[in-house]
């Protein structure tokens, strides 16, 4: 698969084709940090667009009123949005299930209101970035020739990949699963489950905030709407719960379905018709819940070992 994506942009000439492709690595790759700690973790965020938010926000301004590279922007946008979630973390992960989940929007509506009044960030106008010299130091590419804007993407995803790899290969991905499955069972044998549930929130944070870094330069502007609203929290967790919550392919799948939906939706209706995406997302994921709770992952392994038996 990684090859595949890496020789895309150079066999794919379509503009519609090359958009929907980094796009929807931009939205795997949030989609994997929410999955570490909502799919494997049980942790039910509905306010991960407060960590893209922040990785956009901070590459931008930094950008634009310091001149500051926009590597080092969006790795101080990560560290930022590693705080930002202990801050939230503390408080919310005293409360469980549907509550923790109204908690963190909550939290959301919270950032977002403060970042719409803020006239520093632009308040609802947003940041618009400068353009630079096409370069890999200045995260900018021609839009005639995006392929530096998908490989950095796939580098992106590669790099989520990994790191949610390792974490769930070792202690705290087994404790974190176990916090997931019985956390009362797990406090009892000694597990520090705040702990774990605040490491793996801090990874999820970082890893969010570089996609959001990534696709403040990919749009060249960054508006509270696109990156901190509810609708981007939403479609952060349908992105892994359609794909399959609590494996390592269901972001990837679920990035590029949903993504085709959309892009098709806006294209068909010209932004008349901005919602209808929203309700087939919906009605994606009761079709999934229905037929297989595990997502087109789980569907398509059922699938596999139906055909296996017959």
């Amino acid at each position: 698969m990684a090859l595949l994506l890496t020789v895309y942009p150079f066999l794919i000439k379509d503009p519609f084709w090359t958009n929907l492709a980094i796009l929807a690595m931009v939205g795997a790759t949030a989609a994997i940090a929410w999955n570490l700690l909502g799919g494997f973790g049980g942790q039910i965020s509905f306010g991960h667009s407060i960590f893209f938010g922040v990785g956009a926000y901070t590459t931008g301004y930094l950008l634009i009123h310091r001149d500051l590279s926009p590597w080092l922007g969006m790795v101080a946008g990560a560290l930022l949005a590693v705080i930002a979630g202990l801050v939230i973390g503390f408080p919310v992960f005293r409360l469980r299930r549907h509550y923790f989940s109204i908690a963190t929007i909550a939290m959301q509506q919270i950032a977002f209101v403060l970042v719409l009044n803020s006239k520093p960030l632009g308040a609802a106008t947003g940041l618009e970035l400068p353009l630079k010299p096409a370069s890999l130091a200045n995260l900018q590419f021609s839009v005639r020739d995006p392929v530096g804007y998908h490989l950095v993407a796939l580098g992106l995803l590669a790099l989520a990949s990994l790191c949610t790899w390792l974490f769930l290969g070792g202690r705290p991905g087994a404790y974190l699963r176990a916090i997931r499955d019985d956390e009362e069972v797990a406090r009892s044998v000694g597990v520090q489950v705040r702990r774990y549930k605040l490491l793996a929130l801090s990874l999820s944070a970082a890893l969010t905030a570089l996609a959001g870094g990534f696709f403040a330069m990919y749009a060249l502007f960054v508006q509270p709407t696109a990156v901190l609203s509810l609708s981007r929290s939403i479609e952060i967790v349908l992105i892994a719960v359609l794909g399959g919550a609590g494996t390592l392919w269901g972001p990837f799948v679920g990035a590029w379905v949903l993504t085709y939906v959309e892009q098709e939706t806006r294209v068909a209706f010209s932004g008349g018709g901005s919602g209808l995406d929203l309700v087939i997302y919906g009605g994606l994921v009761m079709l999934i819940a229905v037929l297989e709770p595990s997502g087109l992952v789980g569907l398509a392994r059922r699938l596999t070992m139906r055909r296996r038996h017959w």
